[in-house]
């Protein structure tokens, strides 16, 4: 006799950060809310909604036999692509910051680069599967997903979303190195491709002023470096034990995208040093969960499927803290499960129920 159980530890930790995120959301956005738009639960209830649709979506595909996600490889990838087209279509795309990531729809904005995160991992599964010991060769383990991956680069770089740039590559060859794609052929494209990521960088005002920012923030302390140095100041408020949940100063006007990008500053000066260390604890266990789902899985798709979206939550999260502690330049990544958006939120509960379909359905457990 068997029976599919889901791996308890990924839902509880998802189910946690994502109601942690809910609270974080209203904390860092109240005041700013209702100033704006008059109602200071405007983001709670947006974020609330977002998390109800997430679990739901999170729902089907944990109750989904994960092999079935096969026959929509190439669909869901060329979907993908053309709706990374829209925003760059006057009329379609909304503009933020000078970044044109989103498309505009009842009243929401969309990003569909989070849609494309999930496809690109998913399709990298199902090839990576079939290639077996081809995947050791330059012409067929290589060429193939550079060719694949150019194009979504391309549409990221026009819409100036160089993290989302950073998050693909670094999810492609880390899946191709783990299916056993030799390490010089990841260095040599990477070697190759940096002439283009430094004019990508030289060639663009406000990389450059991050990238300053990043190097010496007190150059411009109001400027270029006020953003960094607001994210540093709500950390040592912090302290050890945090102001207080809600007693944050930093997010009344000082710290700029306090309940998107720089959430996790808020966290720290609210909870502290050990509020950090607890979601940073969080994330690593999530990680390390998946990795053990992928181990335990019986089939190569299974296996890829499970290390690729571990890999991508991961990053992106780690990114993230590593960006609102000064640890690398400012970049518009969103920290999964916590930051205001509903395409981010959506897209990791998703990545979770494909996580939590390969620890059902990946193996056979007797009773």
């Amino acid at each position: 006799m068997f029976r599919k159980q889901v791996d308890p530890t990924i839902l509880i930790l998802a189910v946690c950060l994502t109601c942690l995120g809910v609270v974080m959301v209203y904390s860092a956005s109240s005041v700013m809310a209702l100033k704006k738009f008059g109602d200071g639960f405007f983001f709670l209830k947006r974020q609330g909604l977002f998390s109800l649709v997430g679990f739901a979506a999170m729902t089907l595909l944990m109750m989904l036999d994960y092999r079935k996600f096969r026959m929509l490889v190439v669909p869901v990838l060329l979907l993908a692509l053309v709706l990374m087209v829209l925003p760059l279509i006057p009329g379609l795309g909304a503009t933020v910051n000078g970044a044109s990531r989103w498309i505009r729809i009842a009243g929401l904005s969309v990003q569909p680069s989070e849609l494309a995160k999930l496809a690109l991992v998913v399709y990298l599964a199902y090839s990576l599967s079939r290639k077996k010991e081809l995947i050791k060769t330059f012409r067929l383990g290589l060429m193939p997903y550079v060719v694949m991956l150019a194009p979504m680069l391309g549409l990221l770089a026009l819409q100036r979303d160089l993290g989302g740039a950073f998050v693909m590559v670094a999810v492609t060859f880390g899946m191709l190195w783990m299916a056993g794609l030799p390490l010089r052929w990841p260095v040599l494209a990477a070697l190759c491709s940096a002439p283009v990521v430094y004019f990508q960088v030289v060639g663009s005002k406000y990389r450059m002023a991050r990238i300053d920012a990043f190097i010496d923030p007190f150059s411009d302390p109001l400027g270029k470096g006020f953003q960094i140095i607001q994210s540093w100041t709500a950390f040592g408020y912090g302290g050890p034990l945090g102001q207080g949940l809600g007693e944050g100063k930093q997010k009344l006007f000082y710290l700029p995208e306090a309940h998107t990008d720089f959430i996790f500053s808020v966290l720290g000066e609210e909870l502290g040093f050990a509020g950090v260390f607890v979601v940073s604890s969080m994330f690593l266990l999530l990680v390390l969960s998946g990795l053990r789902v992928a181990r335990r899985a019986t089939d190569s798709f299974g296996k890829n499927l499970a290390f690729g979206m571990s890999l991508l939550l991961g990053l992106q999260a780690f990114a993230n803290m590593m960006v609102t502690t000064g640890l690398l330049p400012t970049k518009g990544l969103a920290l999964p499960f916590l930051s205001y958006g509903g395409s981010s939120l959506i897209g990791s509960l998703l990545a979770v129920g494909v996580l939590l379909s390969v620890s059902a359905h990946g193996e056979a457990q007797e009773l």
